[in-house]
């Protein structure tokens, strides 16, 4: 049982400072470097003379120096906010003002945006050495370890706080209830803003383990990531469903070619039973794991593994059974299908809410007094057969896209505010599997509109326009052009009758 995440991976490296602690397409550190440079980052954020526990913004990809930023922060007593630095440059601005971070880490260049008055800290002036700090200095207990932003309903993302505590539970609860090996090399696939990173980032690095490193430009590119796995070696695999789904076209991705693969573990959407009865079939020495959870709930609190059993006896999966220390409840108020309603979780993984956002997180967050953990409302519909816990999509308009949380409103407000546009919409569409395979914008146009331009034409300037405020995997693929958009009694436009056209 791990009881603090910083300090058992500082042990690690004091005892063990050879071990390689990261891959990054050949190009590998070790445990006594992470240790040295996270001290040289702490020493340094520690000059600033930031507001105690002001989070930290950090821009990058998913290098060694961002890792190591990562853990300097935290040892420097304040948590960090990651952001991809394929996201639009707004993004930063935006993020800024709900956090307001005192500074900002550019692992890469930052765009040629104005900041707000903040201080810019880069990897050159953080010069190495051996530095002590103070132990006391760490995040720990409560303290936020880090913030996700996640998709917001009115343009304005979510700041969800992870506390050490938060972080701890999920830890010890993924290292001892999925087999994991000793020493566990993981895949590390998803960007660090996205919060299926942590399901590799920290059980690798409380482990003594391995990150092997599938930068973001890599899996872009089919050419470039078909020709870089079969060149990987890890043994647990972590990633959204989707993303595996798309490595099925690469010929080399069975057991054959990938003998140390042993686990899967998918997180971030459904788990279609076609895919995982395919992943049995390809790899059929490993465990595949069907996982859920909530940002607001670090990552995940339910899983099963996928046997040949679960799939026989199920068309549509579960996702799983609720870890040790943690209660969920099914809200039969909500949702409109009987027996099912809003899962509900409760535990000491549940976030403390929205950073500076009271308003959201009584919405989504409540503390019954008779509870020892704070309870959140996850806005996902599902119910139990016996311990086994069932998705059945979303209760609200938000949804689940190649693994990325969207709130389908955020797109909505930015589709509204267009000069072009009078209403817009953005509709997920199904596939079989109930997983979401395309955004559609459903659009009336102003008047006069479709007189001065060619549908082509307005597409391309509608998603133009959106590229400026929208991360590029909240962007609509496909744009329907509609002479009214239906109209509920209230007189608002009708989304769920949008969806449901769309989906016929």
């Amino acid at each position: 049982m791990i009881k603090d995440v910083i300090k058992k991976i500082d042990e690690i490296a004091l005892n063990e400072p050879n071990r390689i602690a990261y891959d990054y397409l050949g190009q590998t550190n070790t445990y006594g470097d992470l240790k040295k440079r996270s001290d040289a980052w702490a020493y340094q954020i520690n000059q600033l003379g930031l507001s105690p526990g002001s989070p930290i913004m950090i821009w990058g990809g998913q290098t060694f120096e961002m890792i190591a930023s990562f853990l300097g922060c935290v040892k420097a007593g304040h948590a960090y906010i990651p952001i991809a630095s394929y996201s639009n440059a707004d993004r930063i601005l935006t993020i800024q003002e709900v956090s307001e971070a005192e500074a900002i880490i550019a692992i890469d260049q930052l765009p040629d945006i104005t900041l707000p008055p903040m201080q810019v800290i880069k990897p050159d002036e953080v010069k190495n050495g051996d530095f002590t700090l103070d132990v006391e200095q760490f995040v720990e207990g409560d303290d936020n370890f880090y913030i996700i932003f996640t998709s917001g309903t009115s343009g304005k993302p979510k700041g969800v706080q992870i506390s050490h505590d938060n972080l701890l539970s999920f830890i010890n609860w993924e290292m001892t209830d999925f087999d994991l090996p000793d020493h566990p090399s993981f895949l590390s696939q998803a960007p660090y803003s996205f919060d299926l990173s942590v399901m590799s980032l920290y059980p690798a690095l409380v482990g003594a383990g391995k990150l092997v490193v599938l930068p973001h430009d890599v899996t872009e590119n089919f050419a470039q990531l078909f020709a870089t796995m079969p060149k990987l070696q890890f043994n647990v695999w972590v990633s959204t469903p989707s993303f595996a789904q798309m490595c099925f076209l690469d010929k080399t991705f069975d057991g054959e070619h990938h003998l140390d693969l042993t686990h899967f573990l998918f997180c971030g959407e459904e788990l279609p039973h076609t895919e995982a009865k395919m992943l049995k079939q390809k790899f059929p020495n490993a465990k595949v794991f069907n996982t859920y959870g909530p940002t607001e709930t670090t990552v995940a609190v339910t899983q099963v593994e996928i046997t040949d059993e679960i799939l026989a006896k199920y068309d549509r999966l579960p996702i799983g059974k609720v870890k040790e220390d943690t209660r969920v409840t099914i809200d039969k108020s909500k949702g409109d299908q009987p027996n099912q309603g809003e899962i509900v979780i409760e535990g000491p993984s549940t976030s403390k809410g929205y950073l500076n956002n009271p308003e959201k997180t009584a919405k989504a967050f409540f503390k019954d007094p008779a509870d020892q953990y704070a309870s959140h409302r996850s806005g996902d519909e599902g119910f139990f057969d016996g311990e086994m816990l069932f998705y059945r999509g979303r209760i609200d308009f938000q949804i689940k896209f190649n693994g990325y949380r969207i709130e389908l409103e955020e797109i909505n407000f930015y589709l509204g505010k267009n000069k072009l546009v009078s209403h817009g919409v953005a509709a997920p569409k199904y596939g079989k599997d109930h997983t979401v395979k395309q955004i559609v914008a459903e659009v009336e146009l102003k008047d006069g509109v479709k007189e001065q331009y060619s549908e082509e034409e307005i597409t391309k300037m509608i998603r133009a326009d959106l590229a400026e405020n929208l991360m590029p995997y909240m962007i609509p693929q496909r744009y329907v052009y509609r002479e009214k958009l239906p109209v509920s009694q209230n007189g608002k436009v009708d989304i769920k009758a949008v969806i449901e056209e769309v989906n016929k």
